[in-house]
């Protein structure tokens, strides 16, 4: 046994893969429908490397012990918050508009939090300064709060014990909230409505424009086919159409929009216009042209009226359905449903791309300056009130500029977001390398950590932590703020700054996207919030 666990700590490329490996198909395990997924990594990696120092395992690496080397966790992490913020950019400051109460009410929380965790862990436990920091940085699962917690202390071997005996609760308290979370799922309010369609013969008399109609509706719509007559040619309209009595016309939209258009237009008809395709048909195409990336629907329908008299009336994101908003920017990696004269579908096929290869692509351009100008943004040191500094951390940095590249988009000819389906790929990997290492580094200080004297007051203390910010975080954006949840699920792995968490909550929902839009949401806050309160804490 310790020859097989010292070759492994002597091979952090092989011990990486097989922690990933392993842990996955552990993680996949399902008890009664529950399974850890990702999770189960990080949990094998501490069992593993608890077990090598057990053993008497020693490590060419500095920090000794069965620890994967820190370059393939900061890799990891950075892949992971860079891809977390490409995919979330539009979703997060649209938002980020209608969420500054509840990412304030975050922040409160955890301010409440660190409070509690100093008077308790001082007045209660006597505790040193350092293993408070440490134990709310542990609680909170934040491993730059816990750099902040030993540099403001000066006592980092104090706070690292803190931090590792309270990490793993820290860790599985914060899955159970999201599981419990997601037990109230079925009930949320916030699914994306469904997409459908319906052939309409207009009754109205008073010759109202689309334009009009959508105005008077309140609500979007795409009447992406229309005729004239019984057997005239049929054409794909744009806005400033006129809509005359008698017209037979598709429209497109969500149920509660188009049972609301068949209100205001007249009645639903037998006759389809989706079925006679001699003159105008659809077809599903991928957008893998780099050149269309970032750029609106109405930008595209302006090229496609123009050039085919086509337009695109559904766009298809991951899973999602989704109407062909004006406003709404394509991605490399969409499939668009483009309807326009029959003829000249595959020459718009064409102009579109439509290659696989566009689900794939990662950028590297895009990938690589966005890792560096996160990571450089990340290192910049702020100086603190009464002496001292902080810094985001190469994680913060990298998903902020994730965020803001995957919101604009394109920039002239460079394109700043990736394919939806390359970024999931991308964080899953990047999740992955980065719990290895966690785990197996934590795995190293559990031990030690648990011999210390004053275990059992660290545990309470950090198991109150969590407990405090995860049941706040709950009932407050539960009761208050009335969230969802599937996205609650991913706000709580986000508070938590720990992306366990989304994998969990990820895993359960099928990489629901509000998921995700939960977790950026609150992380860049959390992330800031919890440094300089363990830089706080440590300073007392």
């Amino acid at each position: 046994m310790k020859t097989v666990l010292q070759y492994l700590a002597d091979n952090h490329v092989l011990f990486t893969f097989l922690l990933i490996g392993v842990g996955m198909y552990l993680g996949e395990r399902k008890i009664k429908g529950i399974g850890l997924g990702a999770a189960a990594v990080l949990f094998l990696a501490i069992a593993v490397s608890a077990l090598g120092v057990h053993v008497g395992v020693s490590s060419k690496a500095d920090e000794g012990g069965m620890v994967i080397s820190p370059e393939v966790g900061v890799l990891g992490l950075a892949i992971f918050a860079f891809a977390i913020g490409n995919s979330s950019g539009r979703s997060f400051f649209q938002s980020l508009k209608h969420a500054a109460e509840p990412i304030a009410a975050m922040a409160g929380i955890l301010i409440v939090s660190a409070a509690c965790t100093f008077v308790v862990g001082r007045y209660v436990f006597s505790l040193d300064s350092a293993i408070i920091a440490g134990t709310f940085a542990g609680g909170v699962t934040n491993t730059p709060a816990l750099a902040a917690a030993g540099e403001a202390s000066g006592k980092e071997s104090l706070a690292t014990v803190g931090y590792a005996v309270s990490y793993l609760f820290g860790v599985l308290g914060m899955i159970i909230a999201a599981y419990l979370a997601l037990r109230k799922a079925p009930g949320d309010t916030d699914v994306p409505a469904p997409v459908t369609h319906y052939n309409v013969r207009v009754e109205r008399d008073d010759s109202p424009t689309i334009d009009q109609i959508e105005a008077e509706l309140g609500g979007p719509i795409e009447i992406s086919r229309m005729r004239r007559g019984e057997k005239g040619p049929i054409w794909v309209p744009d806005n400033s159409e006129v809509l005359e009595k008698d017209d037979l016309v598709t429209i497109v939209g969500t149920i509660e929009n188009v049972n609301n258009a068949l209100k205001h237009l007249g009645h639903k008809s037998s006759h389809s216009l989706r079925s006679d395709r001699r003159m105008l048909d659809f077809r599903r195409i991928t957008v893998s042209e780099h050149s269309h990336a970032g750029k609106t629907v109405a930008e595209l329908d302006e090229i496609l009226e123009e050039r085919w008299g086509a337009k695109i009336s559904r766009v298809r994101r991951g899973d999602a359905d989704m109407l062909a908003m004006p406003n709404f920017m394509i991605e490399l990696g969409d499939r668009v449903r483009v309807v326009g004269p029959t003829m000249k579908l595959k020459e718009i096929s064409k102009w579109f791309g439509d290659s696989a290869k566009g689900l794939s692509d990662i950028n590297p351009v895009t990938l690589g300056l966005g890792l560096a100008l996160g990571y450089l943004i990340g290192e910049i040191k702020f100086p603190i009130p009464g002496g001292g500094h902080f810094a985001l951390g190469y994680a913060a940095g990298i998903l902020i500029v994730g965020l803001i590249m995957g919101k604009v988009g394109r920039i002239g000819p460079f394109i700043t977001a990736l394919p939806s389906t390359s970024n999931a790929v991308l964080a899953e990997l990047g999740l992955l390398m980065f719990l290895a290492r966690a785990g197996s580094n934590a795995g190293t200080q559990i031990l030690s950590a648990f011999s210390g004297g004053h275990w059992w007051k660290i545990l309470i203390l950090g198991f109150m932590t969590t407990v405090l910010v995860a049941v706040s975080l709950y009932a407050i954006m539960r009761g208050v703020f009335k969230m969802g949840g599937t996205k609650l699920s991913g706000l709580l792995g986000g508070a938590q700054t720990q992306p366990a968490v989304l994998a969990f909550a990820n895993g359960r929902t099928g990489t629901d996207p509000r998921v995700a839009l939960g977790y950026a949401l609150v992380y860049p806050v959390a992330m800031i919030v919890k440094i300089l309160l363990a830089h706080i804490l440590g300073s007392l």
